[in-house]
């Protein structure tokens, strides 16, 4: 039988070392034990958590595996049950959303990261393509951000009448497109170009001005208007097109 925690010395449990020397001290599975409070006759709330953290196969994304990974995949290790996994699926959210800034809105958009800084930590370790609209004012000012799409692991299933009915309601004139790449790698695909040209040119028509189309990958993002400005019509926005760059 397994050692409890118990029976350690008090310096080395989880509670009681987050309580004397503060929460960085605590190792990632430390952590983990707090959160899942209860281990079984076997192992220890501890060893349980470095299971959990030995599902993540890549060790490439530290502990944002966390926020993909399912309750069923949880609840297959004995010792976490639906409830444990449930409550590490919140933390996950939780983390999501304190990277956020607290209030998005009159955030004024100057160059693409402005919107990346907003965007990148919810999509950039995501396993599916999700599609975004950001929709401006006249002041570049964020008024809204709006879900889209939820796709597969290829380009969402999208139309670009889905993407322009929320500006045409808020009578706004500026929008911005974007969505991740599960893939980690930002590099717009030919369908995205081509996306990008139609959605401008139909958004033209109706009054709607169309920034940019950004692509997120894991470390990354490109804006497709980069690549694509030169053929535009308004030279203006040359001026506020990016390469690709890394976050930060």
């Amino acid at each position: 039988m397994s050692i409890t925690i118990k029976q350690l010395p008090e310096t080395e449990r989880p509670y009681e070392k987050l309580e004397l020397y503060g929460e960085s001290t605590l190792s990632n599975a430390e952590l983990l034990a707090i959160i899942i409070k209860t281990g079984t006759k076997e192992e220890t709330s501890v060893q349980l958590a470095q299971k959990i953290l030995n599902l993540n196969d890549t060790k490439q994304e530290g502990l944002n595996f966390l926020k993909n990974i399912t309750i069923e995949e949880l609840t297959q290790i004995k010792g976490i049950g639906k409830i444990k996994a449930i409550q590490l699926k919140a933390i996950g959210e939780l983390a999501i959303r304190m990277s956020k800034p607290i209030n998005y809105k009159r955030v004024i958009v100057r160059e693409p990261k402005d919107i990346v800084n907003v965007i990148m930590e919810e999509l950039r370790f995501k396993k599916r393509e999700i599609a975004k609209i950001v929709i401006l004012n006249e002041k570049n000012e964020i008024l809204k951000i709006k879900d889209l799409s939820f796709g597969g692991t290829s380009y969402v299933n999208i139309s670009i009448k889905e993407i322009l009915v929320e500006p045409i309601k808020m009578k706004a004139s500026k929008i911005i497109l974007i969505h991740n790449h599960p893939t980690g790698d930002s590099t717009p695909s030919d369908t995205d170009v081509k996306f990008t040209y139609n959605l401008y040119d139909l958004g033209q028509m109706l009054g709607i001005q169309l920034l940019d189309h950004i692509v997120i990958g894991v470390d990354t993002y490109t804006s497709i208007f980069s690549q694509i400005v030169e053929s535009m019509p308004d030279t203006n926005e040359k001026e506020n097109k990016t390469e690709v760059r890394k976050k930060g």
